[in-house]
């Protein structure tokens, strides 16, 4: 194997190399965005039944992000120990890892496209949908379910484009999909008349695309890891590490889905459609925030991950503190916008003016604290870029289960005003709570790290 296409990462400087791998990630995740964004702001758009539609689409949320996170329980871990591989030179295992992830992806795909066409009313039910939106739900998810094999494939194999330093051709593949989307969005929501069925139909059809894009790479050979079918046989020593590593990204996206329940429950209870509806738009914002922030943690993956492998750990830790200064420079000078300018970023979403007024109150308090949340992506991607897959878990598991969703219910129980706004209180006061353990956890276990590769 030619080893040259990945020298740099271990010779370039580190804060020019970093920038040069995260603006194609950083792309990427906001043009992975466009996915989900663009959908709401055309549903929204829906003249007369605009609001319900973007409600009912808001309640499949939790359902596609279930999908994505098993995309990540296999990937996220894989993609970094075959980099870590490629770092020890142990190419056999790379490539066994990129293998054992393709094979896996598929069953979990086919599994998850059989359960939601099945189960998805009851589920969206469970996750918060009424009797006004549970329609408009239905009708996106029931077409959402068939595309589920060019979801997972298209996010799995395309971490693994990443792992080795071709984040341009990682871009190019959200790129893809994302304009096909944009394109086809509009043709079938209102030119044809579907409606939510037209908006994921347009995803569905765009992350075929992409899906295609994505293998051909692979199996055309283009990069260093390359889809050998003597590899495809799975095997517990190489995928059950993978899957460890990725839990804790799997534990991120996939208690999302719990969070949203938890969240559309207590706001349909205090405030109606209309809170639920302003929760769409809300994680919405969110995700603009901390895809950026998930884009430079990829960028910055391959450089962490290589040298952890190579043994050098001076460029480790330069790494991460470039990836500190990027991710935490960046949600404070996010968080500021949000709060100067909330209507601004709403109507984005919205045009119904109750909708957009109440959700311009509820944005400051929700993102109150996401200014300090670059420090725990920082940490959070570092731990799984080196391999360490039981901090990763545990800051997952405190910041969402032990912190967040109990906090949903306590606050509004003891808080005496607004039982709104309580509820959308729990997110900062976890935030800040979760980035002061995490930070805590990181000096200690880092260290610990670092100590090691120089044994």
């Amino acid at each position: 194997m030619n080893n040259n296409n990945r020298e740099f990462l271990a010779t370039e400087p580190v804060g020019k190399l970093i920038w040069k791998l995260s603006i194609p990630t950083v792309c990427a995740q906001i043009i992975n965005m466009l996915y989900n964004i663009v959908d709401r702001v055309y549903i929204g758009h829906i003249p007369e039944t605009g609001a319900l539609a973007l409600t009912g689409l808001g309640v499949c949320f939790p359902l596609l992000l279930v999908v994505s996170a098993f995309a990540s329980l296999v990937c996220a871990g894989g993609a970094p120990r075959a980099s870590i591989f490629l770092g020890k030179k142990d190419y056999e295992m790379a490539e066994k890892t990129l293998a054992n992830s393709f094979v896996l992806l598929i069953i979990i795909s086919l599994s998850l496209s059989v359960i939601l066409s099945i189960w998805h009313r009851p589920l969206l039910l469970a996750f918060g949908a009424s009797e006004n939106t549970i329609e408009y739900a239905s009708a996106y998810m029931k077409i959402y379910s068939l595309g589920t094999i060019f979801v997972q494939l298209t996010l799995g194999m395309n971490a693994f484009i990443t792992a080795q330093g071709f984040t341009k051709i990682s871009m190019m593949s959200v790129l893809i999909g994302a304009i096909s989307n944009i394109i086809l969005d509009p043709i079938f929501i209102f030119g044809l008349g579907m409606g939510v069925q037209g908006a994921a139909l347009a995803t569905v059809l765009s992350q075929g695309i992409s899906m295609i894009w994505v293998l051909s790479f692979f199996f055309r050979g283009k990069g260093q890891l390359r889809l050998r079918r003597k590899y495809m046989k799975l095997e517990s020593k190489v995928i059950l590490p993978a899957i460890a590593l990725g839990t804790a990204t799997f534990i991120m996206q996939s208690t999302e889905s719990i969070i949203s329940i938890c969240f559309n429950s207590s706001l349909l209870k205090y405030g109606g459609d209309i809170a639920v509806g302003a929760m769409t738009i809300l994680a919405s914002v969110m995700q603009l925030i901390m895809m950026p922030t998930q884009g430079f943690g990829q960028g910055t993956s391959p450089v962490i991950s290589f040298n952890y492998g190579a043994g050098n750990s001076s460029r480790v830790k330069e790494a991460f503190r470039t990836l500190l200064k990027i991710n935490l420079s960046f949600t404070i000078i996010a968080w500021s916008f949000m709060m100067l300018f909330p209507k601004v970023i709403v109507s984005m979403f919205a045009t119904d003016a109750a909708l957009v007024e109440f959700t311009s109150r509820a944005i400051r308090v929700y993102l109150a604290t996401i200014c300090l949340f670059g420090i725990q992506m920082s940490c959070q991607n570092t731990f799984t870029a080196i391999g360490s897959a039981f901090s990763s878990i545990l800051v997952a598991v405190m910041r969402k289960i032990v912190l967040l969703i109990p906090l949903i219910y306590i606050l509004p129980a003891i808080f005496t005003g607004d039982k709104t706004t309580a509820v959308y209180l729990a997110e900062p006061i976890a935030d800040f709570l979760s980035v002061c353990f995490c930070s805590a956890l990181f000096y200690k276990q880092f260290k610990k790290a670092m100590d090691k590769i120089c044994q």
